[in-house]
């Protein structure tokens, strides 16, 4: 197979996030399906075709920043255009092969530095706290974005359950890493179990979601069944999936990105249009579905537009050297 070429500097290549070893093996993008649906809460639920997966239902959200105004991404972009590399690095990968992934029985393992560390079943998750509508930007570091309606709760519901300890100050998050169910744990592209981490403030924080759900029923497999982190303003890795077990920690962890290539991937990753991943600007993004396939760009926003929620976490920080 030859070799691509590199773009112009400043244009992101479909998979940068991924080693070069592997973005060359890649597939031609997915061509664009149909337009976002209008709306935004209860209304895009409304107006989501029905009968895809059991329903998840959810109310509004009253956190602060949890349900902005821009359109929906389509549901098919949604499911159908991901990074979830334990399925494999394509994009469409994950829609593809992860059919095997098994998300019943689940439990999610809380322990670490708290009181009251203990396992929880699924189903008890489910029913911890109301469930919510959030309609959240979702901003890759390769530079393409969406905007997507969750189902969840605030994981600060989670973390209170298990009452962290005056030591507790980062958090770490593992994911499933099964060769029975996930054929992409077989490959060398990162040391399985893929692990992420949040300062505890920052996984405290409100708009912080443990999603179940999306468009309004339970979340599919390839988009990180049955539970999955999202952080809105930081980059889109940083939102683990499939989760099995999250530890409470003294000192702070080190994610897989970061121990991938921690030339690149910080433990922050804070989206910043200042910041430059070294190989492509991160000035801009290209919005799924948006006017076909990808001809629009915008520019991106201070933590991808969720400034005055977060920003004070990072009063003081060098946003450049800690990225």
């Amino acid at each position: 197979m030859p070799l691509l070429s590199l773009p112009p500097a400043g244009q992101p290549l479909p998979s940068e996030i991924t080693p070069r070893e592997v973005w060359r093996q890649r597939r031609q993008l997915l061509q664009a399906a149909s337009l976002g649906l209008a709306g935004l809460g209860a209304s895009a639920r409304a107006a989501t075709p029905p009968g895809r997966l059991p329903a998840l239902p959810a109310q509004r959200s009253g956190v602060a920043g949890a349900l902005v105004m821009d359109k929906p991404t389509a549901y098919a972009d949604v499911t159908g255009y991901n990074n979830f590399y334990e399925f494999g690095t394509d994009k469409a990968d994950p829609a593809r092969l992860a059919h095997t992934l098994r998300p019943r029985p689940w439990t999610v393992m809380v322990d670490g530095a708290c009181a009251k560390p203990r396992r929880f079943g699924l189903e008890e998750l489910l029913s911890l706290a109301p469930m919510e509508d959030r309609l959240y930007r979702l901003r890759c570091v390769e530079g393409w974005s969406m905007v997507i309606p969750w189902v969840g709760y605030s994981l600060a519901e989670l973390i209170r359950r298990v009452e962290p300890t005056g030591n507790a100050r980062y958090v770490e998050f593992i994911s499933l890493a099964d060769k029975a169910q996930m054929p992409g744990v077989r490959s060398s592209v990162l040391d399985w179990p893929y692990r992420e981490g949040l300062r505890l403030d920052e996984a405290l924080h409100p708009l912080t979601l443990l999603a179940f759900g999306l468009y309004g029923e339970v979340l599919p497999h390839q988009n990180g069944a049955p539970l999955r982190l999202v952080v809105p303003w930081k980059y889109g890795f940083k939102s683990a999936k499939s989760i099995v077990h999250i530890r409470l920690l003294d000192k702070q962890p080190v994610a897989s990105w970061e121990r991938a290539n921690p030339q690149e991937y910080g433990f922050y990753s804070n989206v910043n249009p200042q910041v430059d991943h070294p190989r492509w600007s991160q000035a801009t993004e290209r919005r799924i579905g948006e006017d076909g396939l990808f001809t629009k760009k915008r520019p991106t926003l201070m933590f991808n537009g969720y400034e005055p929620q977060v920003g004070q976490l990072y009063a003081g920080m060098d946003l450049r050297r800690q990225f």
